[in-house]
């Protein structure tokens, strides 16, 4: 159990670092289903497991390329740590079936959303003035 739960942080992290996923996507099911948590404990340990390496190790590697809106993200930061908290006294007093039911929607939804964005910002010219490749 204990090396599962090891190689999924690793794993999850790699995600987090390489496409800037929230971890929680990959962590809350992951829980639920290899771990076999119930759906508050795994939201639960999802929040206690992103603090301290989401907040450093991805970071540290955004910020040395100067790819961080240090305004943008402490003004979202405080926005959520409000919003965090409204939506834990939702949640909690919520079913386990019915959180499970709006997590799925919620990422069924963002799937979606994802996948017929339109394709048009992923050109770029060619160096020749041709068609501009799709990348």
């Amino acid at each position: 159990m204990t090396l599962i739960v090891l190689l999924l942080g690793l794993a999850v992290g790699v995600l987090v670092g390489l496409l800037g996923i929230g971890g929680g996507v990959v962590l809350v099911p992951a829980m639920v289903y290899l771990l076999h948590m119930d759906q508050h404990a795994a939201q639960g340990t999802s929040l206690l497991i992103l603090l301290p390496p989401v907040g450093l190790g991805a970071l540290r590697e955004y910020w040395k390329q100067g790819q961080v809106d240090l305004h943008a993200g402490i003004l979202c930061a405080l926005g959520m740590l409000a919003g965090g908290y409204a939506g834990g006294l939702i949640a909690v007093p919520l079913s386990s079936r019915h959180l499970k039911g709006l997590f799925g929607c919620f990422l069924i939804l963002t799937s979606f959303l994802l996948w017929r964005k339109p394709q048009a910002q992923n050109l770029t010219p060619a160096p020749n003035g041709e068609e501009p490749a799709r990348g």
